[in-house]
């Protein structure tokens, strides 16, 4: 005989019959809404996992894992002893110094910048401004030169393009035969950037470190901006030589500066997949609406196996197999097509928006113009899991009653 009995007969009632046609189609019923479910859930974490990946490494294009600057005014002290201890950490991949100055820039139009002096040998080496020009060289900054790299939003701010001249004015007064005057210096464009981040393309240039520091008539650098072999060990560095350089050095990692965006991108994911997981526990709340009419349309199968000297706990799995094979079809099928269309959904967005020439997220308004996306096995792992916990804790009362099921009265009328 097939064994277990349990797995027997819960195969055997998935069969439909003539007779069971109405328990077969709230089984179909139970599977798509388990399917869409899982399906829905696994494609909107894809897309806040693609929002956060592009957020995230748009970001990390212009700042830096850590920051090291000085903590009082007039640049960094001992730059080699910092730089040493800087390179002895096993996590520090690479350093670069800046120099950050408030100016507000002239072209034919006018905006508030912050300027930040670049040694153009080691920047690439932190950033990666020079994989992001849409005109010009960034190789253009020479000490000297004063040559000046914007953002595509701050030229056009501006009016000015490459060939162009801007003047920028410090908030530093000098004295002057005519009195206190603002400090002003003209500056050539030779490059326009674009990281595609608002912040950064409309509120910051590039110029070279040395022209940086003469601007600002300091003997060396504000601080050095760190890469490090992961992203995530920020902190602990920072921790780590804030202990070795003292009070008089500030540390700052990318976590710090940008908080708030992160935390609220992780609490919007968080609370997305709150509510799909309420409509995960909806479709499975069907499952137990099919679970009890299967119960009562097999009291008398029950009754008979009970008189055959099937145990109540048999009686129980028996149903409880019926349940999960339900949900196994549709978590199943859920996860397939979630997949496939996290795979697929930019390209499938992207033909949308060109066959019915609409524009989904504007560049005028969105830090990003597509839809992203971004499939991790985590996350797939974490819905099959949740999914299945809940069909499973979904079938126990239904299979409880079928192992309650009285003989007698059951057979009464039959």
């Amino acid at each position: 005989m097939f064994r277990p009995l349990e797995l027997f007969i819960g195969l055997r009632y998935t069969r439909a019959k003539r007779r069971n046609q109405f328990i077969s189609f709230i089984s179909g019923v139970s599977i798509v809404c388990i399917t869409i479910s899982v399906m829905a859930l696994i494609t909107v974490m894809s897309v806040m996992n693609g929002f956060d990946f592009q957020l995230r490494s748009r970001i990390l294009n212009a700042i830096s894992d850590v920051t090291v600057s000085s903590a009082v005014p007039g640049g960094l002290r001992h730059r080699e002893h910092v730089l040493e201890l800087i390179h002895a950490n096993t996590h520090v991949r690479a350093a670069a110094p800046y120099v950050n100055v408030e100016v507000f820039l002239q072209g034919r139009g006018s905006s508030g910048a912050i300027l930040r002096g670049i040694d153009t040998a080691l920047e690439p080496k932190v950033s990666s401004f020079n994989q992001h020009m849409l005109d010009g060289s960034f190789e253009s900054l020479r000490p000297g030169r004063w040559n000046i790299l914007l953002g595509n939003e701050l030229a056009m701010m501006l009016g000015v393009t490459v060939g162009d001249r801007v003047i920028a004015v410090v908030p530093q007064l000098r004295a002057t035969p005519l009195g206190a005057l603002p400090l002003m210096r003209s500056f050539h464009v030779s490059g326009i950037y674009s990281l595609g981040m608002h912040d950064y393309d409309a509120n910051l240039a590039l110029i070279d470190l040395h022209d940086a520091e003469k601007l600002r008539t300091l003997a060396g650098p504000t601080g050095i901006r760190l890469k490090l072999d992961n992203l995530w060990h920020a902190n602990m560095v920072a921790g780590q030589l804030s202990r070795e350089l003292g009070r008089a050095y500030v540390m700052r990692t990318w976590t710090q500066d940008n908080a708030n965006f992160f935390s609220a991108i992780s609490m919007e994911k968080q609370v997305m997949g709150v509510i799909l997981s309420l409509i995960v526990l909806v479709a499975v709340i069907n499952l137990v609406s099919m679970l009890m009419m299967m119960v009562t349309d097999k009291q008398a199968d029950i009754a008979i196996l009970r008189t055959l000297g099937v145990t109540p706990r048999s009686i129980m799995g028996t149903f409880m197999v019926q349940g999960v094979l339900v949900s196994l079809v549709g978590i199943g099928l859920g996860v397939l097509l979630g997949s496939l269309l996290s795979w697929k959904l930019p390209v499938m967005v992207d033909s949308i928006q060109n066959m019915f020439h609409v524009q989904f997220l504007s560049p005028d308004v969105y830090y990003i113009s597509q839809v992203p996306s971004r499939l991790e096995a985590y996350d797939v792992a974490w819905v099959t899991l949740v999914t299945f916990v809940f069909s499973l804790l979904a079938t126990l009362y239904p299979a409880w009653r079928a192992s309650r099921t009285a003989p007698a009265q059951a057979l009464r009328y039959e």
